[in-house]
């Protein structure tokens, strides 16, 4: 008595086991079929198997559509999986694609397509593709993954052939070797030529004008003599900033340039203020 109570519960829990392994996915009514464009009526209609694949390949032209309709169950009844798909397989390189199922709850399930639908490299594979259905859902229940027919993919000889395009992929990239502008060149010289005329021609000008207004030279010596350094550094200074212009022209950069043009800049604001001040003072004694 006591050994039929302790054998019982291992014998429920086997027999549970069985049950939940022998629950798995199938397909009832799955047809197949191939219509051409614009055809009347159907090219090619077949019913697959649910464990052997159909004898002869499907041949699908580039005008085709291949179609096919089933219903998944599970246990025996109709229900709608959680994946349907219909696998696509090169036996020469092993690449694959995937098309899914258009799913209903009711466990009935659509996918149709044509060669536009398939990749490039399985257009071009010289054998058959592998057809199999994956049918697959949550839970304990056994997938179905079976081989149903072989997908024959006819071109048509007239049509070149597809050419397979390599994606475009990031990752490191050939060094780049950056070529930069050339230095701007100095101006034509007859251009340069004839500015420097225009100012030379203004000097004549600058003396006229001096002469007419009664500018007085003999004041220069008093000047020089009362404030000698603010005067001479006064007017180097204006004399180094065109010197400082014309070698920025010619040959020196902006970096170099400014610089030195603010040392020269700050001189002749410091020096030009006591050289102003040195002629108020004569101005306002009454000597001019």
């Amino acid at each position: 008595m006591r050994f039929l109570r302790s054998i019982v519960p291992s014998l429920l829990l086997a027999s549970s086991g069985i049950v939940e392994a022998a629950s798995s996915w199938n397909v009832d009514e799955a047809i197949i079929s191939v219509s051409g464009k614009g055809a009347a009526g159907t090219g090619f209609k077949d019913k697959l198997s649910d464990h052997v694949p159909l004898s002869n390949p499907v041949a699908l032209g580039e005008s085709d559509t291949l179609k096919i309709i089933l219903t998944a169950t599970e246990d025996g009844r109709a229900k709608r999986p959680h994946q349907a798909f219909l696998l696509l397989r090169d036996q020469d390189s092993g690449l694959e694609t995937t098309i899914p199922f258009s799913m209903k709850e009711s466990g009935k399930g659509k996918v149709d397509f044509t060669q536009k639908d398939l990749p490039v490299q399985l257009l071009t594979s010289s054998q058959p593709l592998r057809a199999t259905l994956l049918l697959a859902s949550f839970g304990s229940a056994q997938g179905f993954s079976n081989h149903v027919f072989n997908l024959d993919v006819q071109k048509d000889a007239n049509t070149p052939a597809p050419k397979y395009e390599k994606p475009l992929r990031y990752g490191k990239l050939e060094e780049i070797h950056h070529i930069f502008k050339a230095d701007p060149t100095s101006p034509p010289k007859i251009i340069s030529i004839f500015f420097a005329l225009a100012v030379l021609a203004t000097i004549p000008v600058l003396l006229g004008s001096w002469a007419f207004l009664g500018a007085n030279l003999s004041h220069l010596a008093k000047a020089t003599s009362a404030a000698p350094v603010s005067h001479s550094l006064f007017f180097g200074s204006i004399v180094s900033m065109e010197g400082i212009f014309f070698l920025y022209y010619y040959n020196w950069s902006l970096f170099q340039m400014l610089p030195v043009a603010g040392v020269i800049g700050l001189v002749a604001f410091l020096s030009g203020s006591k050289a102003l001040s040195e002629v108020q003072e004569r101005r306002l004694a009454g000597d001019r």
